[in-house]
């Protein structure tokens, strides 16, 4: 620093000000400064900044995984509004194991992370007890279990889904449907069997078929083929995710069940691969990077406001996308 400053005719000061945009500087001034930083290759020394500061620049991210769309475009999102800000990311994959979180959350302590989000609570059924240490403020986002009161959350209305799902059903004349569904996706059920509710019917829970989190299309696929053994005359399907609704279309075709004219198939998230299935899937759209980008907000502000209250924001709405796998409920 001492370099560029003897370089640029200014103080040492003034280099601290230009690398840190703390403090304005003339735009002359500035572009000198620029120019002998450029010259000389200099990059400033991030470990004596946060030294000096008390700060990393850095924020942690917990997420069960990277392999589903989901999950990749939170990460994507987070770490492009993060780095608007001038943060950088750190990625921490949980694989859905309580010990590997807690872990991993030692670590951040002692990296001194300014901030940690995590998102999905599908891994922390016990939730994740912060250490002594931790001086950081945490966010959550995509909850979708029971809200917790001692963390700011931002999330989806995981309810409205189901309920624009199973809206969308009854419309189609639909009143025998069968549901498979992931192990913490309560709320997402809920909401479909208060849209047939709202017509006096009922979805008993014989017709609710779960599924464990690691089974994937192949555990979409039994769980279909369960459903229409147990009931033959179900005239839709309702998969709480689109890995399970992929397997549900794949069960339909082994079954020569014709879809949509002989069953209507409804998926949940909205995976890309969704438009691409034959037929596309309808499904529920999630603002999945909406929800990231006011994560990282709300966690920049209490980063930069210590103490202050954050609140939690309502939860985002999702949207019902009709495409070639839902119909009118087949004539008797």
């Amino acid at each position: 620093m001492q370099d560029v400053a003897r370089r640029a005719g200014v103080t040492k000061q003034t280099v601290s000000n230009v690398v840190t945009g703390r403090v304005a500087v003339r735009p002359e001034t500035e572009a000198r400064v620029r120019a002998a930083i450029d010259e000389l290759g200099y990059t400033p020394n991030l470990v004596a900044r946060s030294l000096a500061t008390g700060s990393t620049r850095t924020v942690g991210l917990f997420v069960p995984t990277v392999t589903t769309a989901f999950y990749a475009h939170v990460v994507e999102e987070a770490e492009d509004a993060l780095g608007r800000q001038g943060y950088h990311l750190l990625l921490c994959t949980t694989r859905r194991d309580g010990g590997r979180a807690r872990q991993h959350l030692a670590g951040l302590t002692s990296r001194s992370v300014d901030g940690l989000l995590i998102a999905g609570d599908q891994d922390l059924p016990g939730r994740l007890p912060l250490p002594a240490g931790a001086r950081f403020p945490v966010v959550l986002c995509a909850w979708e279990t029971e809200l917790p009161g001692r963390f700011p959350v931002v999330t989806i209305d995981y309810e409205l889904g189901g309920h624009l799902a199973g809206r969308h059903l009854r419309e189609l004349g639909h009143e025998r449907v069968a549901v498979l569904a992931g192990p913490a996706h309560g709320r997402r059920v809920a909401g479909l069997r208060r849209a047939f509710a709202d017509d006096g019917l009922t979805v008993p829970d014989s017709a609710v078929h779960l599924v464990p989190a690691s089974a994937g299309l192949a555990g979409g696929i039994a769980a279909a083929r369960a459903a229409l053994a147990a009931d033959p005359d179900t005239t839709a399907l309702f998969a709480t995710h689109d890995v399970l609704a992929a397997g549900a279309l794949q069960a339909a075709r082994d079954a020569g069940r014709s879809v949509p004219r002989d069953l209507s198939v409804v998926g949940y998230d909205d995976d890309p691969a969704g438009p691409l299935s034959r037929p596309a899937l309808t499904g529920v759209a999630l603002p999945t990077r909406e929800m990231a980008r006011q994560a990282i907000e709300l966690l920049l502000g209490a980063v930069s406001a210590p103490g202050e209250p954050v609140g939690t924001p309502r939860p985002l709405p999702p949207e019902l996308i009709v495409r070639d796998s839902s119909g009118p409920v087949p004539r008797a």
